[in-house]
């Protein structure tokens, strides 16, 4: 019997998460299929609890569900509490269990060891409390920014990192705000004309084209680490969730790339 994973987003168009998971899937012999389920906020809850019986063994959430898929669920890793959000949800004797796999997909794809970096994270949604836990869990020396200085203020509070009102330089850089995800962003919407470039800039949005924080980052000569890279190693972290099976990192890498030329 076919079993069912997908993503929960809105929107979820521009997702890559089907190409690399199915890809994964068939590579080892799985019969499952990956989907995109764009769900606005105000139904996702019922969504969430609807998918068991509809085939389901789990999904990933992204923008903006992350904090609520946390709220749904019935149980949920040290990870996904700790952060506050959940991106990956498992169903299984009943029951929802939530985790958080941004946090350790995060440092598996970054170049080199944080510990002792001072870092920067743009964003205070669930991607930057992924990002902004992870780091400081790591020994990195975090600042939080988020256009809302007030939002900032207030998870650098919960998660015991410092916050600051404008951007500021950096060791390594993360972007965790949803600018670039539209084609018509700009740089400008992200106030870094005036920061010079960390040694690492960590894109977390992915798309068919350069973002405007991965060209500032390659301007100024930072390693940048794209957003599909990210995607790929939180995505492989819950295929193993999902599957019990060693996930083919090189394949879902693969058909990442692939699918964001397409």
């Amino acid at each position: 019997m076919l079993t069912l994973v997908g993503v929960l987003g809105h929107p979820v168009g521009h997702s890559r998460s089907p190409a690399i998971h199915n890809a994964a899937f068939t590579a080892v012999g799985l019969d499952w299929r990956y989907v995109k389920l764009p769900v606005e906020p105000e139904l996702f809850a019922e969504t969430v609890r609807a998918l068991p019986d509809s085939g389901y063994r789990g999904a990933n959430a992204t923008i903006p569900h992350k904090e609520a898929a946390l709220a749904v669920a019935d149980e949920a890793s040290d990870a996904a509490r700790a952060i506050g959000a959940a991106n990956t949800l498992t169903f299984e004797d009943g029951r929802i269990h939530a985790d958080n796999t941004d946090a350790a997909g995060l440092l598996a794809a970054l170049p080199e060891d944080p510990r002792g970096m001072a870092a920067l994270v743009l964003g205070a949604g669930g991607a930057g409390r992924a990002a902004a836990w992870a780091l400081r869990e790591a020994g990195a020396e975090v600042s939080l920014w988020n256009r809302t200085p007030e939002r900032a203020a207030a998870l650098a509070g919960e998660l015991g990192v410092a916050h600051v009102v404008a951007p500021v330089a950096a060791d390594l850089v993360v972007n965790a705000t949803s600018v670039g995800l539209d084609s018509g962003d700009g740089i400008e919407e992200l106030p870094l004309a005036w920061v010079d470039p960390p040694r690492v800039a960590v894109e977390l949005v992915y798309g068919a084209h350069e973002t405007p924080f991965q060209a500032w980052g390659d301007a100024g000569g930072a390693a940048v680490v794209d957003g599909l890279e990210v995607l790929v190693r939180q995505g492989a972290l819950a295929f193993e969730r999902w599957t019990g099976a060693e996930a083919p990192l090189d394949l879902m890498r693969r058909a990442a790339r692939a699918s964001s030329s397409t």
